[in-house]
Formats: C-alpha cells, sequence, structure tokens
C-alpha cells in the first residue's frame, strides 16, 4: 500500500499546482511501466531542463504536475 508524505515548503508558487505528488515505483522496470501507464491514461511529459535526474516529470489532463520516481 503506497504512503503519502506531505512537506510544507516555503517559497510560493503561484502559477503552479499547490500540491505536487511524487510516486515512487519499486524497481527501474516498475517506473518504466508506471510511466507507460500513466501516458496511456491521459497523462503527458512535461519538458523540463533536468539533465540525469532519477524521475519523469509528467501533467495530468489538467496540467497539474507531478514525478515518477526511480526506486530508490
Amino acid at each position: 500500500m503506497p504512503s503519502l508524505v506531505f512537506c510544507k515548503v516555503t517559497d510560493t508558487k503561484a502559477d503552479r499546482n499547490g500540491v505536487h505528488l511524487d510516486v515512487a515505483s519499486d524497481s527501474a522496470e516498475a517506473m518504466t511501466a508506471m510511466v507507460e501507464r500513466l501516458l496511456a491514461a491521459g497523462a503527458s511529459t512535461v519538458e523540463i531542463v533536468q539533465a540525469g535526474v532519477p524521475w519523469v516529470v509528467l501533467a495530468d489532463p489538467e496540467g497539474n504536475e507531478f514525478c515518477v520516481l526511480e526506486h530508490p
């Protein structure tokens, strides 16, 4: 069962969603499969210049961004 962790941040972002979800995967293969399922369900990739990071930034159909993290 996934757990939710909420972290308070000090900066405010008026032009973005107020909650940013990070979804963790169990393995590199699980991450790839999860991203593929989310894209098939209507998510889109968000192009952000971040080289070599262990996550993929996606957005739901309403534009709310979230990340799928590589396994810890």
